[in-house]
């Protein structure tokens, strides 16, 4: 057997080479197509300096997430928009910019509302009635969630 034999010629090495790349190239696009298997949301405290200075508005969040840094999906923090809650008008004018935008709203940061784990049933109960409205604001969003926090005194019992 002779060295020829156990190797390919160049013309064979250069014919299997382009298949290899050119396989490659198919494989690499296909992946590049195909949906991830999850996607990334950007929480709007992320950029709370702003939002407290007042250089960025809850309304224009959205489009700062999409444009700034690619992503489309967004989670809110109710404090920078605790008077717009209920507002319809609001609403309707965030969803169809999310929606404008390509940018899918997942969920809301309720805060400032009540201890949801006040020992006193009275209290206890108004901070959940306090929510109600981040409840609706979510589900006209689309958001799958509200998020909230379960404050109290006393032990966890």
């Amino acid at each position: 057997m002779t060295f020829q034999d156990n190797h390919l010629n160049r013309r064979q090495f250069l014919n299997q080479l382009g298949m290899v790349t050119a396989a490659g190239f198919v494989a690499e696009s296909a992946f590049a197509t195909a949906k991830p298997w999850f996607t990334i949301s950007l929480a709007e405290f992320s950029l709370a300096g702003s939002l407290f200075s007042g250089k960025l508005k809850n309304m224009d969040f959205p489009a700062k997430a999409k444009n700034e840094f690619g992503i489309n999906a967004v989670e809110y923090v109710s404090m920078f928009w605790k008077d717009k809650g209920q507002d319809q008008a609001y609403l309707s004018e965030l969803k169809q910019r999310t929606t404008d935008l390509g940018v899918r709203n997942v969920l809301i940061m309720v805060d400032s509302e009540g201890d949801l784990g006040a020992s006193d049933a009275a209290k206890r109960l108004k901070a959940v009635e306090n929510h109600y409205k981040w409840v609706d604001a979510a589900k006209f969003l689309g958001c799958h969630s509200i998020r909230v926090n379960a404050h109290g005194e006393g032990t966890a019992e």
